[in-house]
C-alpha cells in the first residue's frame, strides 16, 4: 500500500534534497577557490626564495584544482605495508634481471664512465633505476607520473603531515625549472615529487644532480646517462664504499636464534662466533664492520649487513627497499638468488605466472587493472574476493595452488 504525502512534507523532502545536492556540488567549488588562492598566496613565499614570478606563473598555468590520487597514494606506501616477501618478489625478479641485462649492455660505455667518475657498482645503479621506474618505463604512465607543481600544491594544500615537505620541494623544482635544466612542461614526478628516471626529489636533486652527457643540463627526465650518474654522485656523496658488496647472506648458528639482531660487529668477530656465509664461501673483507639482519625472523634468510647497504638506505630509508636494491644487482650482475627462502607458508609464482593470475582474475571480472605481473592491493583484494567464493581462507597470497584452482576451473 502506498503512503500518500501532502505538500508540506513533499516541500521539506524537495528541500532537503536541494540542499544536499548544493553541498555537494559546492564543495568542489569551495575547494578549488581555496586552492587557488593557496596558489596565489605561495607565489610571494616562492618569490622571497629567489623564484621569478613568471617562472611561477608558467609552472602553474593551467592548475585550477588539488589531484585526488596525490592523498590516495600517500596512504600506500608499499615499503612499510607490504610483507618482506611480497615486496621482494614483485620487485626481484627473472623479468626486472633480463631487462636490467638488457640495459648494462645498451648502457655498457656509459656505465663504465660512471663507475671510474663516482665509484659505484653499476649493477646497484641499475637495479636502482629498477626500483625506481621500471627503467623508465613508468615514466609514460599518466596514471603515474603528475605535474609536479600540481601533485606538490595538493600536500601542502591539503597534508598538513607533509605539508612543510611539499612546501619546501616545490620552490627548489621552481628553482630546477629558473635555472633552465627542464620546461615547466615537462616538470612532472611521482606523487610525492620524485622526478626523472630515478626518482629525485627536487632538494636532492640540487644537492647531485650530474651531467654525465655534458650537455649543460642534469636531464634526469630523459637522459638515462645523466639519471644514473645523478644516482651514484648521491651514493657517493653517502659514503658509498666501492668495491664492497652491501652485504652477506649468512646461515646463522642454532644458539643465536633471536638474539645478536642489529648487533654492529666486525665479520672476523661474527665468524669467531659461528656466523657463515650461506653460499660457504670466506668473507672477503674480515675486517668490515656488518650488522645482522633479520627481515623475516628467524624462519628466513638472514644477513650481516656492511656500510653500503645503509648507504643505500640514504635513498629510500627502508630495509626493504634497500635489501630488494642489493638483491636485485646481485642477480643483473650473474649472482645466484637467495639460498633460504622466505617463510611464507605458500609456493610462489613465476614471473609469467603472475601475469597469467591476473589474466584469470580479469577475465572473472574481479580485477580491472594493470596486467603488469606484480601483486599490489588491486590483485590481492582480487584474490581475496575469489578465496570467498571459493571457501578458501582469505589470506591474498598468489599462490601456485590458487593459479592450479584457476586453470581447473
Amino acid at each position: 500500500m502506498q503512503r500518500k504525502t501532502g505538500p508540506r512534507l513533499r516541500w521539506l523532502g524537495s528541500t532537503l534534497v536541494a540542499m544536499v545536492v548544493s553541498i555537494f556540488l559546492a564543495a568542489p567549488a569551495s575547494a578549488d577557490a581555496g586552492f587557488q588562492r593557496w596558489i596565489q598566496n605561495f607565489e610571494s613565499v616562492a618569490a622571497k626564495n629567489g623564484v621569478s614570478r613568471n617562472v611561477y606563473r608558467a609552472a602553474f598555468a593551467g592548475v585550477t584544482s588539488p589531484d585526488p590520487d596525490v592523498l590516495e597514494k600517500a596512504r600506500y606506501q608499499p615499503e612499510f605495508k607490504d610483507t618482506v616477501w611480497d615486496y621482494v618478489d614483485n620487485r626481484v625478479n627473472d623479468e626486472q634481471v633480463a631487462k636490467g641485462q638488457a640495459m648494462r649492455a645498451r648502457y655498457d660505455k656509459w656505465l663504465d664512465s660512471i663507475e671510474r667518475g663516482f665509484g659505484v657498482d653499476r649493477d646497484i645503479l641499475l637495479a636502482i633505476w629498477s626500483m625506481e621506474t621500471n627503467y623508465g618505463q613508468i615514466l609514460a604512465r599518466d596514471d603515474v607520473m603528475k605535474s609536479l607543481p600540481r601533485s606538490l600544491a595538493t600536500l601542502a594544500y591539503l597534508d598538513k603531515r607533509r605539508g612543510k615537505f611539499a612546501r619546501q620541494q616545490l620552490i627548489a623544482a621552481l628553482k630546477i625549472v629558473q635555472a633552465g635544466h627542464i620546461t615547466p612542461q615537462k616538470l612532472t614526478s611521482s606523487w610525492a615529487g620524485a622526478m626523472g628516471h630515478t626518482q629525485f626529489i627536487p632538494t636532492s636533486y640540487l644537492a647531485y644532480a650530474a651531467d654525465i652527457d655534458g650537455d649543460g643540463h642534469a636531464n634526469i627526465w630523459e637522459s638515462v646517462p645523466d639519471a644514473l650518474a645523478t644516482a651514484a654522485n648521491l651514493l657517493r656523496k653517502n659514503g658509498w664504499q666501492s668495491g664492497k658488496t652491501w652485504g652477506y647472506e649468512v646461515i646463522v648458528p642454532d644458539r643465536y636464534r633471536g638474539k645478536l639482531e642489529r648487533d654492529n660487529r666486525s665479520l672476523a668477530e661474527w665468524q669467531s662466533l659461528g656466523f657463515r656465509r650461506a653460499n660457504g664461501k670466506a668473507f672477503p673483507h674480515p675486517s668490515d664492520n656488518a650488522n645482522l639482519v633479520r627481515l623475516a625472523g628467524d624462519n628466513g634468510p638472514a644477513f650481516l649487513m656492511t656500510k653500503n647497504f645503509f648507504v643505500l638506505k640514504s635513498y629510500n630509508n627502508a630495509d626493504k627497499y634497500a635489501l630488494a636494491v642489493g638483491l636485485l644487482g646481485d642477480r643483473i650482475g650473474g649472482y645466484g638468488g637467495l639460498y633460504r627462502d622466505w617463510p611464507r607458508g605458500y609456493t610462489p609464482l613465476s614471473s609469467e605466472e603472475r601475469y597469467e593470475l591476473q589474466r584469470h582474475l580479469a577475465s572473472r571480472g574481479l580485477y580491472d587493472g594493470k596486467i603488469d605481473g606484480k601483486i599490489g592491493s588491486g590483485s590481492k583484494s582480487a584474490i581475496m574476493s575469489l578465496q570467498g567464493r571459493a571457501g578458501m581462507a582469505r589470506d591474498g597470497n598468489a599462490s601456485k595452488a590458487l593459479l592450479d584452482f584457476l586453470r581447473r576451473n
